[in-house]
């Protein structure tokens, strides 16, 4: 009787330490590698998170047009027809929408008043004007294009209701004189927020 106590009680070890075999043909745990060197069952990767602002703020959903105003501003919207203005009245658009496209970045698309006109709900995008030298680069609006780099922005929440713009290591910033352009803050304190304010679900119909 003891003997066979202790032949059960070493079966129960041999399979326990090598849980494997004990299951006849079960698969191989992921992360094997095979023959030719490949790793089956290995997790693929995750597609890319939208940032965790654009998660809880509806303003950064993608979902909602908004007014952008300069808090340090004279309170004149943004618009953007040639260049990225504060206040310009030239006619440009006027209503912004962020929309996150993964990794805490945004393509920031721009439509002009909804008064039924088509041209209106086609949207624009902001981009960096590649022609401007550094260090002072200013945005225009061009054809969205979500995969070009400089169509990409940060938009950071500051805590208290206000936001900061960015394109790289730049912060969008207001220059007397210069107006709004991107510029690396280097050893200087940021100055320029702005402040979204919601204008009504992004509902648009673009012509195409």
């Amino acid at each position: 009787m003891v003997t066979m106590k202790w032949i059960i009680g070493a079966a129960v070890l041999v399979c326990t330490s090598a849980l494997v075999g004990c299951q006849g043909g079960a698969d191989k745990p992921a992360g094997t590698p095979t023959p030719s060197g490949a790793v089956t069952g290995a997790p693929t990767a995750a597609a890319p998170a939208t940032s965790a602002a654009a998660a809880t703020d509806p303003l950064l959903s993608g979902k909602r047009e908004v007014t952008i105003t300069r808090v340090q501003g004279s309170g004149e919207a943004l618009e953007i027809s040639g260049r990225l203005e504060e206040g310009g009245d030239t006619g440009g658009r006027t209503l912004f929408v962020p929309t996150p496209i993964g990794g805490d970045r945004y393509v920031i698309k721009a439509f002009g008043v909804k008064d039924d006109h088509p041209a209106n709900d086609d949207p624009s995008c902001w981009q960096v004007n590649g022609l401007d030298i550094e260090p002072e680069l200013t945005i225009g609006a061009v054809v969205c294009d979500p995969d070009d780099p400089i169509q990409r922005f940060t938009i950071i929440t500051k805590g208290d209701g206000t936001y900061a713009i960015g394109s790289e290591t730049r912060y969008l910033q207001h220059l007397p004189g210069n107006g709004l352009v991107l510029k690396e803050l280097g050893n200087a304190k940021l100055n320029t927020t702005f402040r979204f304010t919601d204008k009504g679900p992004a509902d648009r119909q673009p012509i195409n």
